[in-house]
C-alpha cells in the first residue's frame, strides 16, 4: 500500500463536542435529540476543511445546542457511532467520532430546530444515551461520559440528596 492510500476499512470521521458544566461539585452534560428525535447524542457532525477538528466540534455545539464556551484543542476520546437502520437505504453507516471536551459558559437558542438541548447528570446521560441503541453503540457512548469525567478537572461524583 502506498503512503497516500487509505486502508479500505477506515471509517468516515465525525467530530463531537462533549458539552459540560459544573453545578457546585457536580458535572452535567448537555445532550441533544438526534435528527429523528427519538435518541439523544452529543452535538456532532462532519469536520470542515477550513476548520481544525476542535473548531468544527465547537461549531456543532453552537448549531445543534446553542452552546458557547471553551473547547479543548485536542480530542480526549474516540468512539464508533452509527447512523441509519439496516432495513432502509442506505443502511447502517458507521463513523469514528473524535470527542472534544467543551466547558459551556452560555446556552442560547440552537440554530437547528428540534434539537431540544437538555442537561443531564452523568448517570442519567449514560442511561439516556443507551436508550434505543444496540448494545455496542450504547457502550461506546457510555464510555465517552466515563472518559470525560476522568478528564474534567476536580470532578467528584456525589449522589444528589434531596
Amino acid at each position: 500500500m502506498g503512503a497516500r492510500e487509505l486502508p479500505r476499512f477506515q471509517l468516515p470521521l465525525q467530530v463531537a463536542a462533549v458539552c459540560y458544566h459544573r453545578r457546585g461539585s457536580l458535572v452535567e452534560f448537555l445532550l441533544v435529540n438526534t435528527n429523528g428525535g427519538n435518541k439523544w447524542t452529543f452535538p456532532k457532525g462532519d469536520p470542515a476543511a477550513s476548520l481544525s477538528h476542535s473548531q468544527a466540534a465547537e461549531r456543532e455545539a453552537v448549531e445543534e445546542a446553542g452552546a458557547r464556551g471553551r473547547i479543548e484543542p485536542r480530542h480526549f476520546h474516540q468512539y464508533v457511532h452509527s447512523k441509519g437502520v439496516f432495513w432502509k437505504p442506505p443502511g447502517v453507516q458507521e463513523f469514528v467520532v473524535k470527542a472534544f471536551l467543551m466547558e459551556v459558559e452560555h446556552v442560547g437558542r440552537p440554530q437547528e430546530e428540534m434539537r431540544h438541548p437538555t442537561w443531564f447528570s452523568p448517570e442519567d446521560a449514560k442511561r439516556i444515551l443507551a436508550k434505543g441503541r444496540e448494545l455496542k453503540y450504547a457502550r461506546e457512548l457510555q464510555a465517552v461520559v466515563d472518559r470525560a469525567l476522568e478528564q474534567i478537572p476536580a470532578t467528584r461524583l456525589l449522589p444528589v440528596r434531596g
